[in-house]
């Protein structure tokens, strides 16, 4: 399940900044990433939320707490992957 987190958080950092430079940063819904994106570039912002949340992933892996990466691998495609890439590409 490591590897779905892995790959979920690098299909939202994508599709994020996709639609964030497609509509602009109102188009962010966490108000955290929105605000670090204004004072550290698009870029940036994401590239540092998506590395945390990935070694907090791995974090979680290796502490033998797979449960947790797997809920989480699974919110992160039914609450970002699939909305950004519905809005994006269809």
């Amino acid at each position: 399940m490591l590897v779905a987190f892995l790959v979920a958080q690098v299909l939202d950092g994508t599709f994020t900044y996709l639609g964030v430079m497609t509509f602009g940063t109102g188009a962010e819904a966490n108000p955290v990433i929105s605000a670090l994106m204004l004072h550290l570039g698009h870029g940036t912002a994401l590239m540092m939320a998506k590395l945390v949340a990935a070694m907090l992933g791995i974090g979680l892996h290796l502490r033998g707490t797979h449960g947790a990466v797997a809920l989480l691998a699974t919110f992160y495609v039914g609450a970002a992957v699939l909305p950004w890439a519905f809005i994006l590409f269809y």
